[in-house]
């Protein structure tokens, strides 16, 4: 009962002797609360950090209520930073669950205060400020309006300091068409994970916060921690030099040669190297642990200073896949979170299995948020320590490239794009196509996902008079549920296109599906994936402007889709799925497939879904250029054409045309002089 615990918090307080000045404005101490704090307000709260003691500020101040939750979609993890220890969110969602969530049902507005990292993670991808929304209420998120998204505010680009900070977010508590506020009470037809009135077991979960670093949460009254304005004030960063216009350095053990990497050789971390390693036809020199550990120090600071923001790394070793170990674990282990001494380790499940194949492998690793600060690499700087579970591999090369973001020059750029995190990628040994076919019952390495929640899903015939098909097609707004089933998901069954452990696919699409007369105007798109951004694996959504819209013809068509970034972890399916399809209307699909182009090997860009491409046209046009010349041009875009040119239709003789086109700000063209009957096209290339 919470009478007990008003009491025990009533004697703290009285023995702890808080004093609170109100009118003060931050920043404020990181290990006390606002002096803002008002101690006759309704607090709930948490701390992430095990170190730290928040003790309550007034009677109503109950430590323990609140949880951050994690698993599923809503992963977070310990991380120690800026000499506090937090958790880190490693999926979109930050889930808060309050198990006395039914204190706030008369509650116009819950504030919500929040001591957070100022990294990257609080701006935008373009280092703006970004609007922070969180999803109150529960599922189903249709016509009776459960679920409710409210927008917190934003952070300035203040906020990105490197360091602690409180910030303070006030969101309405709004009222449902059943006249109950979304947090507060359960709706009737709530389903799913309600216990703490919320969606997946939470209560408030914030959106789109993936690498989000919070070490406190506190949901209070309004102005139980003072007002937004006298807490969202920010230190400024310390000063630091831009990051340099590089990003990559390499040693090579078997070539005697480096590029501002060095192998260390010292503390824990010693190593023995020695020559003819190897198979029979490749022998080597490389270098292996003679303990646990391998490290590597970057000279002269050439990836960047530890004050510099974190990074991700991408980090290429190439390794003899010694045959009598195999089996032995290693990877990435160690790395710097800041230039104070936080450490962060890589989740085991990251690491490597070595297969023994008996050759010399080049195999990746991406690891988001590594300060150069390094792991005993002092005075050099570092990027992730290499870790040997069981006897050493040999090690003939290690590569560190940076993958950088936002303004940088190189943004974007991979500085090891023939690395991969699964060298298999490049044999034939995964599949590259699946397929289901409704109209024959065809179900080759991909079948109907689970049908129910927002995507339900019905199978039934379809098509025109002459050519009905067993289809399938989303409920919609059929009355089964209170969700609005707009949604179509696929499984894919067997990992017939390999793991998810493999890099991001470029995935093809073809689905088949019936222009229907009826529903003129209705369209559709896969949207909703899972993609690896920065090594970590987040929701990804195509462009609404990819959608096929339906023409009424009354006839099956093909519609073609590329993702080119997708991961097949798959979104509320599993355990393998691509994209999640959005449509507008009850649009049936009769057959469905992927294939991928892999970008290496021996299907290296072979798409077998190519003839499902449309055709690609571009118009030609005609007009007088003097007297005696004739203007011929085509669009600018259309790169992709030869002319060529004929003097009778009756048999035409075509021949490409040799004059190099010229180029306008609205077309390329020819000038050609007009000399008898003369015609003209543009062949696809």
């Amino acid at each position: 009962m919470k009478s007990s615990k008003i009491q025990s918090a009533i004697l703290c307080f009285l023995v702890c002797g808080v004093t609170l000045v109100n009118g003060q404005t931050g920043p404020f101490d990181i290990e006390d609360w606002p002096e803002t704090a008002d101690p006759d307000k309704e607090v709930h709260y948490v701390s992430a950090d095990p170190n730290a003691a928040f003790f309550p500020v007034g009677p109503l101040w109950f430590d323990g209520d609140l949880s951050i939750l994690t698993g599923g979609d809503q992963i977070t993890r310990s991380i120690n930073i800026g000499g506090h220890s937090g958790v880190k969110t490693f999926g979109n969602y930050l889930n808060i669950s309050d198990s006395f969530y039914f204190d706030w049902g008369d509650n116009e507005f819950i504030d919500i205060l929040i001591q957070f990292y100022g990294d990257s993670a609080v701006l935008g991808d373009d280092g703006q400020p970004r609007d922070f929304t969180m999803l109150t209420g529960t599922l189903p998120p249709g016509p009776d309006g459960n679920l409710n998204t409210v927008n917190g505010g934003s952070l300035p680009i203040e906020a990105k300091n490197s360091k602690w900070n409180w910030t303070l977010f006030r969101i309405p508590n709004e009222i449902r068409p059943d006249g109950l506020r979304f947090i507060g009470e359960i709706a009737a037809n709530a389903v799913g994970n309600t216990s703490s009135g919320g969606v997946n077991g939470g209560t408030i979960r914030f959106q789109s916060v993936l690498g989000l670093i919070v070490r406190l949460v506190a949901f209070g009254e309004e102005g139980a921690f003072g007002e937004p304005e006298q807490i969202n004030i920010f230190e400024s960063a310390e000063t630091c030099d831009p990051e340099p216009e590089t990003n990559l350095v390499f040693v090579d053990i078997n070539q005697d040669s480096s590029d501002h990497l060095e192998l260390l050789d010292n503390l824990d971390q010693t190593v023995t190297i020695e020559q003819n390693i190897g198979p029979a036809n490749d022998k080597r020199k490389a270098v292996r642990a003679d303990g646990f550990y391998m490290n590597f120090g970057i000279t002269e600071n050439f990836l960047g200073l530890p004050c510099n923001e974190p990074v991700t790394i991408k980090m290429c070793v190439t390794y003899y896949d010694d045959p009598a170990l195999f089996g032995t674990l290693f990877g990435p282990e160690a790395f710097a979170t800041d230039s104070l001494g936080g450490i962060g380790n890589t989740p085991e499940e990251t690491r490597h299995v070595s297969q023994g194949t008996g050759e010399w492998v080049h195999l990746a690793f991406v690891i988001p948020a590594v300060n150069l600060a390094g792991v005993n690499t002092a005075p050099l700087t570092g990027g992730p320590r290499l870790i040997f579970d069981g006897a050493a591999l040999y090690v003939s090369r290690v590569d560190i490239g940076i993958i950088r973001s936002g303004d940088h020059p190189l943004a974007g750029v991979d500085p090891l794009p023939d690395c991969f995190e699964d060298p298999l990628i490049c044999t034939d040994l995964y599949g590259q196509s699946v397929e289901l076919n409704f109209a024959d019952d065809t179900q080759q390495g991909l079948a109907p996902g689970n049908s129910g929640g927002d995507q339900e899903m019905i199978q039934e015939e379809a098509g025109p008079e002459g050519d009905r098909r067993m289809a399938i097609r989303p409920a919609f707004d059929d009355g089964s549920s209170n969700f609005t089933h707009n949604y179509l998901n696929f499984a894919i069954t067997d990992e017939a296109l390999g793991p998810n452990t493999q890099p991001n696919a470029q995935l093809a699409i073809c689905i088949t599906y019936y222009d229907d007369p009826a529903l003129t105007g209705a369209s559709f798109r896969p949207e909703v994936y899972q993609s690896s951004r920065n090594g970590q694996t987040t929701f990804a959504f195509t462009t609404p402007d990819i959608a096929i819209s339906l023409a009424g013809s009354g006839e099956w068509r093909g519609a073609y889709f590329e993702i080119p970034d997708l991961k097949f972890n798959g979104v509320n399916q599993g355990p393998q799925a691509a994209a999640r399809f959005f449509l507008t209307d009850k649009i049936f699909f009769s057959r469905i497939r992927y294939a991928i182009i892999r970008p290496c090997g021996p299907s290296a860009g072979i798409n077998l879904l190519e003839d499902c491409k449309p055709p690609v046209s571009a118009t030609l046009s005609i007009s007088r250029s003097g007297s005696d010349s004739v203007r011929v041009s085509w669009p600018l875009n259309a790169t992709d054409f030869t002319l060529e040119g004929t003097g009778q239709l009756n048999p035409p003789a075509w021949t490409p045309s040799t004059q190099i086109p010229e180029f306008s700000e609205e077309d390329q063209f020819v000038i050609l002089p007009a000399t008898g009957e003369s015609y003209f096209r543009l062949k696809s290339n």
